[in-house]
């Protein structure tokens, strides 16, 4: 593999920029559009050569590594932490032509007190809950607003289809889907509500007690048989297949896997829902913020080059392109995403709250692999409910401290 920062000879003498390109995207149907477009960038820049990296599951811990080595790739994805982990390390976007079209809930997320803009958004996270509109009609399900409802559903599903149905997917060996679910049953739990905990996580006094509840009600759901029993050795890429086999009913996360489950089954209906309310009184809310970007690593020998590859994104076309491509809203104003039958469940919840990813605002950086490990353990027998909190106060306190060195 070539490196970030090399330079690769021409048979002309001349030398081609090698620009690296790093990116969170996982979904083939999302991979397939950004390459696509990256050969069309190489086209219209032949002097340039670009080196596309789709780590998957690993994303975090290379871009670590690359931190440390402060040698990171030309362009990268910033996946939800564009100012609080990677804003030193990025360049200021804000001269670019399209950075003064920041979608108004993008803008806050990407731009700083200064002005500064981190990334360019390929996309919107509206994170809900993807469901099987078959399988919800079939058992006389309408979408759960509440907890309590969508357990209520899940065990309806499970008995009327003699265990047939899935009410629920989770892959232990992709374990954000676990990770997922604690980040997303967080803010119902202990932000969204009118009484709730935000000051306390945010200065460091929340009782970690009270967070007991989620793996509790993660254990319930597995032991009765509300989860797929296979899930600590399931695989992330089976749900497109199950899914449009009608085997799975709720997937605790946005539709960008609905592209390749459609190739499956072309006659497949895909509903979207908000997370449901917890709390009494409560409403239910989306996770939001940064799906996709693209930042420029500001110490790059070739940011001239790293910048025009994001501009060329930045395309009207070439973002609409991967807005559909991986069934989310656009980051910037003026493209309009055709989302088929999903664009009626972001008409119809268009004023429903939008909270940023729980993690992403109350927890320090390396808390998601916490809750993706202890969920793995919780479900293997290692750990109780309680030890899991009591695992997340420990690691909570100690990545705070070393935060702050």
């Amino acid at each position: 593999m070539v490196g970030c920062n090399s330079k690769e000879s021409g048979t002309d003498s001349s030398s081609k920029v090698k620009l690296t390109v790093f990116s969170t995207i996982s979904d083939e149907k999302g991979k397939e559009a950004f390459e696509e477009i990256t050969k069309e960038f190489e086209k219209e820049n032949p002097n340039i050569d670009v080196e596309v990296n789709f780590p998957g599951q690993e994303y975090e811990n290379i871009l670590k590594v690359k931190m440390a080595a402060n040698d990171l790739p030309d362009v990268f994805d910033t996946h939800g932490w564009a100012q609080i982990r990677y804003g030193k390390y990025v360049a200021d976007l804000s001269k670019e032509s399209w950075a003064s079209n920041l979608t108004d809930s993008m803008k806050p997320v990407l731009t700083d007190k200064n002005g500064k803009v981190y990334a360019l958004p390929l996309n919107e996270a509206k994170d809900g809950i993807t469901y099987n509109v078959d399988v919800l009609e079939k058992y006389g399900i309408e979408a759960p607003k509440t907890f309590d409802e969508l357990l209520a559903a899940a065990e309806k599903i499970k008995k009327e289809s003699n265990g047939q149905v899935s009410p629920f997917y989770f892959s232990g060996v992709d374990a954000w889907t676990i990770g997922q679910f604690f980040d997303y049953f967080a803010t119902p739990l202990l932000i969204s509500p009118e009484q709730n905990y935000s000051q306390d996580l945010l200065n460091g006094t929340f009782d970690w007690s009270k967070w007991t509840y989620l793996p509790e009600k993660y254990k319930e759901m597995y032991d009765k048989g509300l989860i797929n029993k296979d899930m600590l050795t399931a695989k992330y890429s089976d749900l497109p297949k199950l899914f449009a086999e009608g085997k799975v009913a709720f997937f605790m996360m946005g539709p960008a896997f609905v592209g390749q489950a459609k190739e499956i089954n072309p006659n497949l209906k895909v509903g979207y829902m908000p997370i449901p309310a917890i709390a009494e009184g409560d409403e239910p809310t989306f996770s939001g913020g940064e799906r996709h970007t693209l930042a420029a690593w500001k110490d790059s020998p070739h940011l001239e080059e790293a910048k025009k590859f994001i501009n060329f994104f930045a395309k009207t076309e070439n973002l609409k392109k991967i807005a559909e491509a991986t069934n989310l809203p656009a980051g910037i104003k003026g493209v309009n995403v055709d989302l088929g039958e999903l664009t009626q469940y972001y008409e119809k919840y268009a004023n429903i709250r939008v909270f940023p990813y729980f993690d992403r605002v109350y927890l320090p950086n390396g808390m998601w692999d916490v809750m993706c490990t202890n969920g793995q353990e919780l479900i293997a027998g290692s750990i109780t409910p309680k030890q899991f909190s009591e695992n997340m106060k420990k690691q909570f306190e100690r990545l705070r401290e070393q935060q702050k060195k």
